[in-house]
């Protein structure tokens, strides 16, 4: 037999598969915590996106793809009074979250959003929903809906732990179209082996580069990523219980494999089982919508500005103390060219509220960026690592998101080394939290609904019992506008 001649043996599934598939389709969501958060989360994701909802640049990607489509039981978009088939929903709904920078994060060896699964969890959720009820059928509840962000939470967190994708030059987005895909195929009734089936699919996907994230190529495709993504998953798991095939050696196969073209011939390590660990961890960003490796930085730079802002002339220099993975992310000098570029610029997020006293997500844009004042504080800004930053920062028992600011000025005097350590969103000031968290979405809210339409909702949330056992089309109702 010649060398070069193919033994074309079909492989039993790679071992990832069957676990992501035997996690979506037989384990049981038991956690209190887990799930108590998932309310949380979907608050906090659904008032990212009626917030983004003011902004033009976001608006104008939402709706069908071809202008005037009806679509029976089609899906919501929340804010809005589009009914859209559950492929597009799921890309408009993916796209407002995101679109701000200001929903939940997951910080490991690769770094997401898992909030973003929600786009393609809530379309097919509530297309599903419709059309079942149009059968004369019952209809999914939010209770299913939670447990299928705990899922999808932890199929994007727990592949995230110890592999980074972003290493190799890949954007941490595949992940939320593999998460999205298991949990979405089981959702539409998908069996366990059509679920290995559909995640092979979203692997075997031509993937999204990191280039549209950083220098000199950061733009606002960061910010529809992810609604792209979720809604490929919608489309992979239609596609799947169409009855396509899948490809089960699509990570491992010599040559052609995701391992060997795309991941420089490694194989995934896997830590810990999935469970609901990673919901349970998730981290808020409940006060700034800021890329997260710069949330505790905002927080040391609002606590100086008081002591700075009439003495802005006077800094002779600026010294930020950082993790490593910042450095590498949102550390940059020159030009901005976007609000995109903004809100991944360490410097940039510290020195608007160094001045002003606050970030906001107006503060990227260009009526505020160009105030002169705050490329001359970028430009005092020098950057260095500590290394217990970098280190605290993948231990599983910290996970800690550690900055800290100090500022010279030019007579020689300086302000004393401010350090945040935990951000306002982090597992360890849950308590202090999540009644910030609450506040965050009746505000945005407010920018979208009616004041008794918004009290509404906010109790609906609110109420565990209630909300877990509302239909979700019922749910989705409530927040056409």
């Amino acid at each position: 037999m010649s060398a070069n001649v193919d033994v074309n043996h079909r492989p039993d599934p790679d071992a990832v598969l069957v676990q992501i598939a035997d996690y979506v389709c037989n384990h049981p969501i038991t956690s209190r915590e887990a799930l108590e958060t998932a309310r949380y989360c979907l608050m906090d994701t659904l008032g990212c996106g009626l917030l983004a909802l003011r902004f033009p640049e976001c608006t104008k990607h939402l709706g069908p793809i071809v202008p005037g489509t009806v679509v029976p039981h089609g899906a919501r978009v929340p804010g809005t009074q589009l009914c859209l088939d559950p492929v597009k929903a799921a890309w408009d709904i993916g796209a407002i979250i995101r679109w701000l920078d200001y929903n939940d994060t997951w910080l490991a060896a690769e770094w997401g959003h898992p909030s973003d699964n929600l786009g393609g969890i809530l379309a097919t959720a509530d297309w599903l929903s419709r059309t079942r009820v149009a059968q004369g059928e019952a209809p999914l509840t939010m209770g299913e809906v939670l447990v299928a962000m705990v899922k999808a939470h932890e199929i994007q967190g727990v592949l995230a732990l110890e592999n980074s994708f972003n290493r190799v030059g890949l954007d941490h987005v595949v992940l939320v179209k593999v998460a999205s895909t298991a949990v979405v195929t089981r959702l539409l009734g998908g069996s366990r082996e059509q679920v290995i089936d559909a995640v092979s699919q979203a692997w075997v996907d031509g993937q999204s580069l990191r280039t549209y994230r950083h220098a000199p190529n950061a733009g606002s495709r960061k910010s529809w990523a992810a609604g792209d993504a979720t809604s490929r998953a919608v489309r992979l798991a239609l596609i799947t219980l169409s009855g396509e095939m899948g490809y089960p050696g699509v990570l491992s196969a010599p040559k052609w494999g995701f391992y060997d073209v795309l991941f420089k011939g490694n194989q995934f390590a896997l830590s810990q089982p999935y469970g609901s660990y990673v919901m349970e961890n998730v981290l808020f960003k409940i006060s700034y919508p800021a890329e997260f490796h710069a949330q505790t930085a905002v927080e040391c730079a609002l606590k100086l500005h008081a002591q700075v802002k009439d003495r802005l002339d006077e800094i002779d220099r600026i010294e930020l103390t950082t993790h490593e993975s910042a450095i590498r992310i949102i550390s940059k000098v020159g030009a901005l060219n976007n609000p995109a570029d903004r809100d991944h610029c360490l410097q940039y997020m510290v020195a608007v509220p160094l001045i002003f006293g606050r970030l906001v997500a107006e503060d990227y844009e260009d009526a505020v960026a160009a105030d002169p004042r705050i490329d001359a504080l970028r430009a005092k800004m020098v950057v260095q690592e500590d290394a217990r930053y970098s280190r605290e920062y993948l231990e599983a028992d910290k996970r800690s998101i550690a900055n800290a600011i100090q500022i010279f000025f030019k007579d020689g005097t300086h302000s004393a080394k401010v350090e945040v350590e935990y951000p306002v969103g982090h597992r360890r000031r849950r308590e202090e939290g999540i009644p910030l968290l609450v506040e965050k979405f009746a505000a945005n809210l407010a920018t979208r609904f009616p004041a008794k339409r918004a009290e509404a909702i906010l109790s609906l949330c609110q109420d565990e019992a209630r909300l877990t056992a509302t239909p979700v089309h019922a749910f989705m109702d409530l927040l056409v506008i």
